[in-house]
């Protein structure tokens, strides 16, 4: 085609400078691999008593296990790629595709329904034809609190939108916008007394845990209210439709047309399966089709609101790219937070699972599914590109076309029914259709069954933030995530579609490779925990298990630690990270490994004979004022007794005992060089776990480390070492 007359791009793709030097390191990183491995078969078969034979094999299995997940991790680095859209080349006269919006939230005391609203009224500013845009907010706590919320959020929206439009704000969720600096007008106080009226009204609802009469204002609002009778509860109820505004009836006070916003309970029942946020979803999916049909739907968690109106501009950029359109199943933003604290002391923001990771799986079948911030075709849900699974009804169908008002009797009466609890009963919902069941975490594998059956995906980064979510700010919070995470990743790991196996031969073994990383994260835990505590029992018995620093073997060693922890550091840093963000990451990793992987792992592995059952727990998104004032300062907060801080604590006090015997014990005649790599890993470990021992002994607010679980710990500690010893002196 001439220069002159070529379309300028909508979106460009550019391959990762370090791709090259990647995979150099990885090829001399793995034979390093192998040279340890190998080094601990000799010693294993060379073992002349069951003690040494033991101490081999245990550190030929965490040695095996490292080395296992470190070659999974290069699968994210051989061909790295960077994506950017210019929503400025769209065609000036394009036809805009209808979008279905889903928010999603489950409980109104954890989720504060003011935090949905903010979320909901954000993608409702969209930069984009108002017509066109579909909410649909899913209650799955069923409370009419927060169906009381969006009767507000409603009304509230019809002067919210216009302001934004009018002013050309960016930042289009009210609490952030009011939040932070704003231009101070009269038009700007009299919306932002609106707002604080709005927020008060929906606060004072959920203090009260009921609407009452006094905050109905119309016979509407009551009928609608009525539906929570005395037998409704958050576990058994009936499905609640409630169409609050209508893009074809509601305007603004500007005169424009309102985008749908449609408040979907589904119908539960104690005898049949909820199927957890995948269950709602789907529920949302056959609601949208009956009633809207959007061939574009947009999924986000009730706290992660649109920061950019122009997102759905960017989205377009590929979906209306002729060449990779048809097998483009969806694009993933990256799950980006406000609020951190400067160190980011929990390492809430994931950089390498939310940015580095899916900029590596984007140069081969594209980023696995998130959860929220991310656009879908209809038409993903329906089989693959080319294989598409017919629904049971023809109005499920993403061809379908809906002619009929969204509040036509026949449109609501089709839309309870495909919520009714029983409808996927002998059906393909879950399985072929749908967002997929049989994990905890439906998001993964949703995205990587979609990527299985042929379906490519697109990870796009722009440089502001199109979405922003909040944090958890407790290690509780943080670590009861992601035990909740560790479960269901070994759910896919250990079933038929293992990555190792199905995902291999369905995507190829380099995105089998990547996905196996995140199904086998918990397993991180078992050499995190023998090198927590095997070299440090031995230190205090004055016993050296590895190689003396005059050694060959010590230079291996030497190598592989600091050739992985700089390469992470520098994967980190290039990513916009800082060192201090690094570091705290790093220590994430470490703690992560004695108490959710490893309370994971434990949970599942009894799951399997049926001892132990789980659930679906809803992370708190409620900020506690002193808690909130420790995080910002940089302090661990523990506050509570949890079985996951016993390891922890215990661990942090085995290290610190070891390695203040071994500097004594040096000092005495020791060999220091046969005991320096296990004085280096206690040290290590010991700067780890500052925040632990101040937590334990330094601190009196309550966040502290409770004295109950501080007693566990020492007993643990002791009953371990105590043990240990008897064991060395058999």
């Amino acid at each position: 085609m001439d220069g002159a007359t070529a379309k300028p791009p909508l979106h460009t793709l550019r391959p990762s400078r370090a791709t090259a030097a990647n995979r150099l390191f990885a090829a001399v990183y793995t034979c390093a691999i192998f040279s340890l491995l190998y080094s601990h078969t000799l010693s294993l078969l060379r073992s002349d008593t069951l003690l040494s034979f033991s101490v081999s094999l245990l550190f030929l299995l965490s040695d095996a296990l490292l080395g296992f997940m470190w070659s999974t991790a290069q699968s994210f680095r051989l061909r790295p790629v960077h994506r950017q859209a210019f929503p400025e080349n769209l065609p000036p006269l394009l036809d805009f595709p209808a979008v279905d919006i889903f928010v999603c939230t489950a409980d109104p005391y954890k989720e504060p329904p003011v935090n949905v609203v903010n979320t909901a009224l954000s993608v409702m500013a969209y930069d984009y034809p108002t017509e066109k845009v579909s909410v649909y907010v899913s209650d799955d706590g069923g409370s009419v609190m927060t169906l009381y919320a969006f009767m507000e959020a409603a009304k509230f929206g019809k002067y919210w939108l216009p302001f934004c439009r009018r002013k050309k704000i960016v930042e289009r969720c009210p609490d952030a916008y009011f939040r932070n600096h704003h231009t101070k007008c009269s038009e700007t106080e009299e919306i932002k007394m609106m707002y604080k009226s709005m927020k008060g009204r929906v606060e004072n609802v959920v203090e009260r845990g009921k609407v009452e009469d006094e905050y109905i204002t119309c016979e509407k609002e009551r009928e609608a209210f009525n539906k929570w009778t005395e037998g409704f509860t958050r576990q058994d109820h009936p499905t609640v439709i409630q169409v609050l505004l209508d893009n074809g009836r509601d305007k603004d006070i500007a005169g424009q047309f309102m985008p749908n916003l449609i408040y979907v309970s589904r119908q539960k029942s104690k005898t049949s399966p909820h199927h957890f946020k995948a269950g709602a979803l789907n529920a949302l999916l056959r609601v949208s089709a009956i009633m809207t049909n959007a061939p574009i739907i947009l999924t986000l968690d009730c706290d992660m609101y649109s920061n950019d109106p122009q997102t759905p501009h960017r989205v377009l950029c590929y979906f209306h790219d002729p060449e990779i359109k048809s097998k483009l199943g969806y694009i993933q933003f990256p799950q980006r937070y406000h609020g951190l604290n400067k160190d980011d002391i929990y390492a809430s923001e994931y950089k390498r699972l939310c940015i580095c990771n899916p900029v590596g799986m984007d140069g081969f079948a594209g980023p696995s599914y998130m959860g929220t911030g991310c656009f879908f075709s209809r038409r993903v849900f329906f089989g693959g590109p080319s294989s598409f699974v017919t629904p049971e009804i023809p109005e499920l169908s993403p061809a379908h076309t809906v002619d009929k008002p969204t509040q036509a009797q026949s449109v609501l009466a089709l839309a309870h029914h495909v919520a009714d609890c029983k409808y996927e009963n002998e059906t393909n919902w879950g399985s072929k259709l749908g967002f997929r069941y049989g994990s905890l975490v439906e998001d993964y594998y949703t995205g990587y069954r979609l990527l299985c059956e042929g379906w490519k995906s697109v990870f796009c980064h722009p440089e502001r933030p199109a979405f922003l979510g909040d944090v958890p700010i407790t290690l509780n919070d943080v670590l009861s995530q992601n035990k909740r995470w560790s479960v269901g990743l070994l759910e896919v790991a250990f079933s038929k579609y293992s990555p190792v196996t199905f995902g291999a031969r369905a995507m190829g073994p380099v995105m089998g490779l990547c996905y196996a990383y995140l199904a086998f994260w918990p397993i991180w835990s078992i050499p995190i925990t023998i090198y927590g505590f095997l070299p440090q029992i031995a230190l205090l018995n004055g016993v050296s298990i590895f190689p003396k620093v005059s050694e060959t073997w010590f230079f291996l060693y030497a190598f592989l630690f600091i050739g992985a922890y700089v390469q992470d550091c520098l994967d980190f840093t290039f990513a916009q990270g800082t060192f201090r963000r690094w570091w705290s990451d790093q220590r994430m990793w470490l703690i992560r490994g004695v108490t959710s992987y490893l309370f994971g792992l434990i949970e599942f592995v009894s799951k399997c004979p049926g001892i132990a059952t789980h659930g679906f727990n809803v992370t708190s998104k409620v900020v506690d004022d002193e808690q909130g004032k420790r995080y910002d300062q940089g302090t661990f907060e523990f506050g509570v007794h949890s079985p996951m801080f016993v390891p922890l604590a215990a661990a942090a006090i085995i290290n610190l005992i070891a390695l203040i015997r071994g500097l004594i014990g040096v000092f005495r005649g020791w060999n220091l060089e046969g005991l320096f790599v296990q004085m280096f890993i206690s040290g290590f470990v010991v700067l780890n776990c500052w925040p632990v021992y101040e937590a334990m002994v330094l601190r009196s607010d309550k966040g502290r480390m409770p004295t109950k679980t501080t007693m566990v710990s020492i007993f643990v500690a002791w009953a371990l070492y105590a043990i240990a010893s008897l064991i060395l002196k058999m």
